[in-house]
């Protein structure tokens, strides 16, 4: 059996080159689109909010870069200074492709029950957790 960081790598570069394959012909990419429903989900976000949100997803050359990107399109206007919002440009696009993501999640998890997902989830989530605590990786020194 492979181990999890195996399976945890090629899950997410599989998502990211299946998602970008997907988001292609609406001109995002799996960041970029990332970086719309943060900005969805908090008009008037901060550029930092968007850094903080998606720290995990990339690093900070990547999401400055996917934040010009949908600046540039349109999808994404600067109402201040350091602020995001999206444009009714960027919403209609945000609505038709998250119908389009929302058929390809069912595919990514058929053949696993509801149970399965969340258990898979909550284990991640706790590895991390315990990964991010240094009282328990200073036990393991």
């Amino acid at each position: 059996m492979k181990p999890i960081g195996y399976w945890l790598n090629r899950t997410d570069q599989a998502l990211t080159r299946h998602l970008d394959a997907l988001l292609t012909e609406y001109g995002l990419t799996r960041l970029t689109w990332q970086v719309l429903n943060v900005v969805h989900a908090a008009p008037g976000a901060a550029d930092t909010d968007v850094h903080t949100t998606l720290a995990a997803n990339a690093d900070t050359v990547a999401l400055a870069a996917a934040i010009r990107t949908v600046l540039t399109d349109g999808w994404v206007a600067r109402p201040a200074e350091g602020l995001l919002t999206l444009t009714a440009q960027g919403e209609a696009r945000l609505a038709t492709v998250t119908e389009r993501v929302a058929f390809f999640r069912e595919a990514v998890i058929a053949g696993i029950s509801l149970e399965e997902y969340g258990t898979a989830v909550s284990v991640l989530e706790r590895m991390t957790r315990n990964l991010e605590n240094p009282q328990v990786m200073a036990s393991t020194g």
